[in-house]
């Protein structure tokens, strides 16, 4: 981890943001960055030169900056008191008109995820260098406006060693060697600023008119090469239809997809050049789900070029207006044009969850004005609300407007606000235009008001069906009001008969329902967002009806009604479990298993009444799975991941792990070499120097994380305290490091190793911000929460440090979100378990 400046930075105010804005307009950055040593393990620092040119209306103001030291600092020729610089901000005094500002910096290198981000590649020592400007990150790159509302153009100059290779948001070319000259971008927001800078493996390519690059860490070239085919065609097919959609081109020049180490999201996206995490270059055989995943991931980031990077929100409250359109059009564009047309079904088992389980948090917030005071509130709701919950409501106002009003208003949208900023009002306002141009003058009228309900007021409604009374029950947050309209498709089925499909409508408190005596799913198909799940009746007939369920999309609903039942107590996890016997001899989608199975092994069974049994139970579903499925196939591979997870017999996995005793069609590979290895160490049958030798063997940055996973999991003192070392910040390691540590040193049945940090975490996680910032503080906090200390006393430490006056409001957030989840898993426990 980085160390902190002199004094801690901070955060950006809305209220300053906007005092900035009204004030200031940027119209160019030109930035030098000299990288020639960064080629060498003890160089921890580059030089930043940033010249700005902007005018003032005249006024104090301040440029945001985040050195390891302040050289100079000139504001129309004139020198700055370099020793005002204080919390990342110089002040700088302006009269009205024109001016230039150029700041001299040395910068650190950082390895969170952040800033100017290097990586050593354990494979072959070479080091690479990253720009992840997001939110606060951007001045420890360069001096800037740092606010999305202030867009320029930027110019970079980049001096590198001359075996790299450099590309950024604007086309470049190497103009003598190590000496890079990047074009005049288009008008960028500061957090879109990006440099990939090392010796990368590149390929390159052409749709269209544009330039495509790819490129990853030469250890892993082979592994490119052989996915290069498939992820070019989804670029090409995505641009094609993106191209079809607005009518409006891809206006950043070259469309280059690096795949960088250690990155902390899945992607970001930089115009020009979008980066993501270099685990979506397949090393190991992965599952179609996974692949699915990786293709809606680039839709996704191809989608922001038009929602958030040509029209750019004016704060991040309406941060909707990038993610949530974002993660709806990506996956309706993965299954209109790509080979992945069960997309959809996909984001059921992957996102759905993710946006319920946070809409029903203490800290859940709207889709649209969130109400974030700062950017580092912000970055917390980059959530499951932001993207599942705003993409689930983007379809229904697609629905509701009818296609081609929901795309002419979105392009009048682009058309508007070209290269600027804009809100949710904006784009209300074109949607309501593009309703009246369409003759719909009422509907125009009804539009905003209809929207706010769904957009800009927080939580789910919960929609149960009451038999005994014939209705069906609409019960909004109690903290949330709200009147919404639901309109859904519900599956019925008689005793033995088949699934039946209807639609109804859900517009009051109670709406007649006549179930009869059928089992009934609610919004299998995810028409609303609502939180659904089976009566008791219904789960007792699912015993029957699941293994005759063809229609994958159905029983990714009827699993996900399944899971809100269990997260919110109603669902006995023996009952999980026998569903889970039940269905899984029949279930076709890899995605089923890669998903359910996790949760039944995380949840379900530590919370059953025997989770021993309960866990053995799933292992010889899931073996019994990879055995059935055919040979060599992802369902297989899948069924085997849930196998080698849940196993208890160590000469079994140990016999898998030499390639013996395995289901025919089954390779242990390097992602499965390791899933075995840690579950060896979780139940202490595997030693440190085995561990080490596996490392040594392939010693990947794969193979790293996954050595550090293995050696927290082992249950005794040492591994514990080899996990809290990083946590304490008495040992740095890269952000993916850090948080397999975290995640893997609390394992049910070691409850004995772990009490002594129970209440270490509560008293040591405020100092947490000497050690770590941005992105990997608030994750830290979440990974190494004691998530199964399943006590009364983890409640009561939690809430007296959620109250305590002072704590850093991300760690706040993430502490709030643990504790709603430990005291929903005592309630299942209490009223389920032993």
């Amino acid at each position: 981890m980085t160390e902190p400046t002199t004094s801690p930075t901070q955060s950006l105010q809305r209220t300053e943001a906007t005092a900035r804005a009204a004030l200031l307009d940027v119209q160019h950055y030109d930035v030098s960055l000299d990288l020639s040593g960064g080629d060498a393990e003890e160089t921890t620092t580059f030089r930043s030169v940033t010249t700005v040119r902007f005018t003032s209306q005249g006024g104090a103001t301040f440029v945001d900056l985040k050195p390891v030291a302040l050289h100079t600092a000139r504001l129309d020729g004139q020198a700055l008191d370099v020793d005002t610089l204080e919390r990342g901000r110089l002040p700088l005094t302006t009269t009205a008109g024109e001016h230039e500002l150029v700041v001299e910096a040395t910068m650190r290198y950082r390895n969170d995820g952040e800033g100017l981000h290097r990586s050593t590649d354990p494979a072959d020592g070479l080091l690479y260098v990253y720009g992840m400007s997001f939110m606060d990150a951007a001045p420890s790159v360069f001096a800037c406006f740092d606010q999305p509302d202030l867009k320029a153009p930027y110019t970079l100059h980049v001096r590198a060693p001359q075996s790299w290779t450099v590309v950024g948001n604007a086309p470049g070319e190497q103009v003598e060697p190590g000496v890079w000259e990047l074009e005049r971008s288009q008008p960028l927001a500061t957090y879109f600023t990006t440099l990939v800078a090392g010796p990368w493996h590149v390929v390159r390519d052409e749709h269209d008119g544009i330039r495509l690059g790819l490129s990853a860490r030469r250890s892993i070239a082979a592994h490119l090469d052989a996915d290069a085919e498939e992820l070019l065609t989804l670029t090409r097919q995505c641009f094609d239809e993106f191209h079809r959609l607005f009518g409006i081109r891809y206006p950043f020049g070259d469309y280059h997809q690096a795949f960088v180490p250690e990155f902390n999201a899945g992607a970001m996206e930089n115009p020009g050049c979008v980066t993501f995490r270099d685990p979506l270059v397949f090393t190991s055989k992965v599952t179609r789900g996974v692949r699915i995943q990786r293709a809606t991931t680039v839709a996704h980031e191809m989608a922001h070029q038009w929602f958030g990077n040509l029209v750019t929100p004016r704060w991040w409250d309406d941060l909707w207006l990038n993610e949530s359109f974002a993660e709806y059009m990506g996956n309706r564009v993965t299954a209109d044009v790509t080979e992945f047309g069960d997309a959809w079904t996909h984001n059921a088992h992957a996102r759905r969850q993710w946006g319920l389980v946070a809409d029903q948090r203490p800290s859940t917030h709207p889709v649209a004005g969130n109400g974030a005071v700062d950017a580092t509130a912000a970055l917390q709701d980059f959530d499951g609300i932001s993207y599942s919950k705003g993409a689930s409501i983007l379809k229904q106002v697609n629905a509701r407007l009818g296609d081609e009003v929901f795309l002419a208003g979105a392009v009048d949208h682009f058309t508007r606000h070209r290269f600027a900023n804009a809100t949710k009002d904006d784009l209300f306002g074109s949607w309501e235009q593009a309703l009246r141009d369409a003759g719909r003058d009422e509907d125009a009228g009804a539009f905003p008001a209809s929207s706010r309900a769904w957009l800009t007021t927080a939580g789910p409604d919960a929609i149960d069906l009451d038999r005994s009374a014939g209705v069906l029950r609409r019960t909004p947050p109690a903290d949330h009001p709200a009147d919404r309209t639901h309109t859904f498709r519900v599956a019925a089925a008689e005793p033995g008969g088949s699934w039946q499909v209807e639609q109804v409508t859900v517009d009051g408190p109670e709406t007649a329902y006549d179930a009869g005596g059928r089992a009934v799913v609610l919004d299998p198909f995810e028409d609303t967002w609502a939180l659904v799940r089976p009566d008791t009746e219904t789960v007792a007939a699912l015993r029957d009806l699941l293994p005759r369920t063809d229609d994958a999309a159905l029983r990714a609903g009827v699993w996900n009604g399944l899971r809100s039942a269990f997260h919110t107590g109603r669902l006995d996890p023996a009952d999980a479990l026998d569903l889970l016997e039940a269905g899984l001899p029949v279930e076709d989608s890899d995605d089923a298993l890669f998903y359910v199975v996790p949760w039944a092994l995380g949840k379900v069974a530590p919370l059953s009444a025997d989770p021993a049994a309960s866990l053995a139970r799933v292992h010889r579903a899931t073996l019994a799975k990879a055995e059935a499925a055919e040979p060599g196939s992802t369902l297989q591979l899948a069924a085997f991941q849930g196998a080698a997870s849940s196993a208890a017999d160590d000469d079994l996995l140990r016999a898998w792990g030499a390639g013996q005793r395995l289901p025919e069609g089954v390779e242990v590979d390097l992602d499965l070499r390791w899933r075995i290895l840690v579950r060896l160490a979780a139940l202490g049958a595997v030693s440190r120097d085995e561990l080490d030798a596996a490392l040594a063997e392939e010693p990947t940055a794969r193979s790293r994380v996954e050595h550090t996973r293995a050696l927290a999991a082992l249950p005794d003192a040492e591994a514990k305290a080899f996990a809290w070392a990083r946590f304490a910040g008495e040992v740095s390691v890269p952000n993916y490091e850090l948080e397999a540590a975290g995640e893997s040193m609390w394992r049910h049945g070691q409850e004995a190793v772990t009490a002594p940090y129970v209440e270490r975490y509560f008293a040591e996680l405020p100092g947490a911000t000497a050690h770590f910032s941005g992105w990997v503080l608030a994750d830290v906090a979440e990974a190494y929460f004691p998530m199964t200390a399943l006590d009364p006393r983890t409640v009561e430490l939690a809430r007296d440090l959620v109250a305590r006056p002072g704590l850093d409001p991300s760690l706040r957030r993430r502490v709030v979100d643990c504790l709603d989840e430990l005291e929903r898993r005592l309630a299942v426990r209490a009223t389920y378990g032993a």
